[in-house]
């Protein structure tokens, strides 16, 4: 028999314990709010009106409900400005933790009574056996980012098992867990997992929103990702012990801007028919705001209102609840702009900003930002606090112009080597602050960056027009696939070129899942709705992918194993306390002259190389050979030192860019090959070395005094 009671007013959601569970919501203006619970077949049971009130919190204890209980709210009140009573709308609970299936747009279903459309929100036992294992906790120095989707990941995996494919259980399976550890990543980045619902508009063209930037629910996590829909909590906890278990942590990309509600005539979920006027921003009219007008500077419709404490909270308990209960590791923030907008204006001292890092868990997670919306002034890369590190699409489009052989690049290219620190400040940002990537979910991937000229978006149902149009992407002479020897040759070549340049910069690496093994979208920019081959990663493997992957894993494990390209330390740049190291950086002409204004602003500036390491004492040290340009070049090295040589260890040009060569081989290291980055180690010399090879006089400066040794510190450059 369940019976209705007064219960507690805190905490907002379900509470349950050994006799039943109390109900919290926050609704405030209304004038009842029932409480509607449902069997495992949706069927409706009763309705109870919560009894509590304290000021604007509704609550009530049900005895006799336990864990697996599904219910919804309704919510009665006077029409009134800003609020959108409807109590023929079932509501999801914002604080809900699951829910009892997919929500999928209905047109028929959706009128009138809702209910049969709604998912049903279920009442969660927080227990769970994490069998000891905690949580990574990766340095900043060492962190690889690897982003994913939890269905498209191992949905055409042949070693998952089908039952697993596309779920929790399956990005934690051993085999993906191999893959993943034997390429080198330390972090894997989920795209959004909190429940979601795709846009009517995608629904009536046979679509769907797969990416899931389109949320319903915070706290809860998406059941079309577990093998059975009541267990996606389990199964998600399940997916976080055995990544930790294996060293891996867990990033989640949430999405905290926007809703799936849309504007004023989207439909009624669940934030707008309890508070529409306080969880959500809207345009100014002549006399406050205008609640006809939702403010929509995220682009979807709507933009959540974290300027209203209550929506500020809402946010702030998922965010621990994610980290608590549910073990994460850090966050990545959708449009985050959006999300430090007071009175409609981006503020890096606003209350979610301070509220974090005043919060003793959430300041110590990884907090990472998209620093942008398209709302007014809205591109704010490297003004977000100094604990956040921000997602750099400076870094992407400099990489990509100056390997795509754009001119004039030079300098700007060098500064995204060492950590873009023009942009976040040395002793004021930390250098691994700038989140460095080349391919993200949206946009080419980097099989397709180096295919295609132009988006192919025909699939989308926008006859092309969506997705961005400025890609810095080359496709060598071919659009898409070709059996043309030179172009394919060409396309490898520049791919391990990129990657090779992404993994020895400064900062936060980040990879997009299957940009190590070819993966293609078919020139597809923007498959946000592509639930399909087109998005899933490809796991058969031509020859040419099977090298770029072993490729990848030595790039991985020399940024690992190196204190140089992983966690660089100069004198100038206090950010980690006094310097323990006499790392310098040094840029060169390929004719062995240090660079000077001049060369960094020639116009057809395409060739140089970095001298970064322990220059002036012993310990590690490289010298980078960067060549964008359509011709060899021989660069003049500087003296290694006495008793120490140069030898190769990277050159992109080679076929498969792996270092097994032959020692007479590895020591012609001058030439850098067109359209090439070749990465020089300096190495005590060996006596069977010097017989085998003889010198190079001619590439080789004569005293130090031809290459001047001192450390460049122009915050442009280093």
């Amino acid at each position: 028999m369940l019976v209705m009671e007064t219960g507690l007013s805190h905490p907002l959601g379900t509470q349950l314990d050994k006799d039943g569970c109390h109900f919290c919501v926050w609704a405030p203006q209304s004038d009842k709010v029932e409480l509607c619970l449902f069997d495992e077949q949706e069927q409706e049971l009763m309705r109870l009106e919560l009894p509590g009130r304290r000021g604007q919190y509704r609550f009530g204890y049900v005895r006799g409900v336990q864990a697996g209980q599904r219910y919804g709210y309704r919510v009665y009140g006077i029409p009134q400005e800003g609020m959108l009573f409807d109590p023929q709308k079932l509501l999801i609970d914002p604080y809900a933790k699951a829910l009892s299936r997919p929500t999928y747009w209905d047109d028929e279903l959706y009128q009138g009574d809702s209910a049969a459309m709604i998912a049903k929100s279920v009442v969660v036992d927080d227990s769970f056996d994490w069998q000891g294992v905690g949580k990574p906790r990766i340095s900043h120095a060492r962190t690889i980012l690897y982003e994913t989707h939890v269905k498209g990941f191992t949905k055409q995996h042949p070693g998952v098992p089908k039952a697993l494919q596309g779920t929790y259980l399956g990005v934690s399976h051993p085999l993906m867990i191999e893959h993943m550890k034997s390429l080198g990543i330390t972090s894997v980045q989920l795209m959004p997992v909190a429940a979601f619902m795709s846009e009517p508009r995608l629904e009536r063209l046979g679509l769907t929103n797969y990416w899931g930037y389109n949320p319903i629910a915070f706290f809860a996590p998406e059941p079309r990702y577990s093998t059975k829909q009541d267990e996606a909590v389990t199964e998600f906890k399940t997916m976080v012990r055995e990544l930790h278990r294996a060293g891996l942590e867990v990033i989640l990309d949430v999405v905290y801007n926007h809703t799936a509600a849309s504007g004023f005539d989207g439909p009624t979920l669940s934030f707008k028919g309890f508070d529409n006027a306080g969880y959500f921003a809207f345009e100014a009219g002549p006399h406050g705001p205008d609640y006809t007008r939702h403010a929509n500077v995220t682009g979807c419709g709507n933009s959540v209102n974290l300027d209203h404490p209550n929506t500020l909270r809402l946010v702030l308990d998922a965010l621990r609840y994610w980290v608590t209960e549910m073990q994460v590791d850090g966050f990545r923030f959708d449009l985050a702009v959006t999300l430090a907008r007071e009175a409609g204006e981006f503020d890096p001292m606003g209350a979610f900003f301070k509220a974090i890092m005043a919060d003793p868990l959430l300041s110590q997670v990884k907090l990472i930002a998209e620093p942008w919306d398209i709302g007014p002034f809205g591109y704010r890369l490297g003004q977000f606090p100094s604990q956040w590190q921000e997602i750099n699409d400076r870094y992407r489009d400099t990489v990509r112009a100056f390997w795509r052989g754009d001119a004039g690049k030079m300098g700007d290219f060098a500064t995204r080597l060492v950590g873009s620190r023009d942009i976040f400040p040395k002793n004021w940002r930390s250098p691994h602050t700038s989140v460095n990537y080349l391919c993200y979910h949206d946009g080419f991937t980097l099989e397709d960056l180096v295919s295609y000229n132009q988006r192919h978006n025909q699939a989308n149902g926008e006859d092309n027009r969506d997705g961005h149009g400025n890609n810095l992407s080359h496709n060598h002479g071919v659009e898409g696939p070709t059996l043309d020897p030179r172009v394919n040759s060409l396309r490898q070549q520049q791919k391990r070129n990129l990657i090779a340049t992404l993994l020895l910069s400064q900062g936060t690496p980040h990879f997009l899942a299957g940009d190590e093994m070819g993966r293609s979208q078919l020139g597809n920019n923007n498959a946000y709705c592509q639930d399909n081959q087109i998005s899933w990663v490809n796991w058969q493997w031509r020859p040419e992918d099977e090298r770029l992957f072993a490729f990848t894993q030595q790039m991985m494990a020399l940024r690992a194993e190196s204190g140089v390209f992983s966690n660089l330390q100069l004198s100038d740049d206090s950010w980690n306390g006094a310097s323990s190291s006499c790392h310098q950086v040094n840029w060169y002409h390929p004719d062995g002259h240090q660079l000077t204004d001049q060369d960094w602003h020639a116009p057809m500036g395409q060739a140089f190389a970095m001298d970064i390491g322990m220059i002036n004492c012993i310990g590690e040290r490289w010298y980078v050979l960067f060549n964008a340009s359509d011709y060899d070049i021989q660069f003049r090295l500087p003296p290694p030192g006495e008793g120490l040589e140069w030898i190769q260890t990277i050159d992109t040009a080679t076929n498969d860019g792996l270092p097994f060569l032959p020692d007479d081989i590895k020591r012609q290291v001058a030439v850098g090959r067109a359209h090439s980055l070749k990465l020089l180690e300096r190495v005590a010399l060996a006596s069977t070395a010097v017989d085998a090879q003889p010198p190079l006089p001619a590439l080789i400066p004569v005293s130090s005094a031809d290459q001047p040794a001192t450390a460049i510190t122009d915050a442009d450059k280093a």
